[in-house]
């Protein structure tokens, strides 16, 4: 029905018109910068995740303090390319290998070929080929984006 309407699903559960995906959404899953204000609110800038305390009392104590920030996390190496992975197969266009490459310096096959392989021997993933056998780019399939969570916990390291 959405579809027939004139939306696009661009992501595992959203669906919009052309131009209207949600911003927020697609730098989260892209693992862009973004920064969150308020109670419990969570950032990412620069492989390094803050998050404020989440206790409404204590928050607004150590905002007196000037001290609103409960942790701060530098994400690894594996960890960063976990969430390039998990996080950007939710968006139907998948995950680009050149980017994965320019991003952590090693081919996306290198660190996930056994996965990769086994989820397109599956059918749950799907992806293009260059000439010399290296993926372009991997995305769910319709039958992936239904046990998405299957696919992606095989990502983490």
């Amino acid at each position: 029905k959405l579809q027939d309407a004139g939306y696009h699903r661009y992501e595992i559960s959203n669906y919009a018109r052309p131009g209207y995906a949600c911003r927020h959404n697609t730098v989260y899953w892209k693992r862009g910068a973004y920064v969150g204000f308020g109670l419990g609110a969570a950032s990412l800038v620069e492989d390094i995740r803050f998050q404020n305390e989440g206790e409404l009392e204590t928050y607004i104590s150590r905002i007196e303090e000037g001290k609103a920030l409960d942790m701060s996390v530098p994400l690894t190496k594996k960890e960063q390319m976990e969430e390039f992975m998990f996080l950007g197969l939710r968006m139907t266009e998948g995950v680009c290998s050149e980017d994965f490459l320019r991003q952590f310096g090693t081919g996306m096959e290198d660190v996930y070929r056994e996965v990769i392989e086994k989820h397109m021997r599956n059918g749950l993933l799907a992806g293009e080929l260059t000439k010399e056998h290296v993926w372009k780019g991997i995305r769910l399939t319709e039958k992936g984006l239904d046990v998405s969570n299957y696919v992606m916990a095989d990502f983490l390291l």
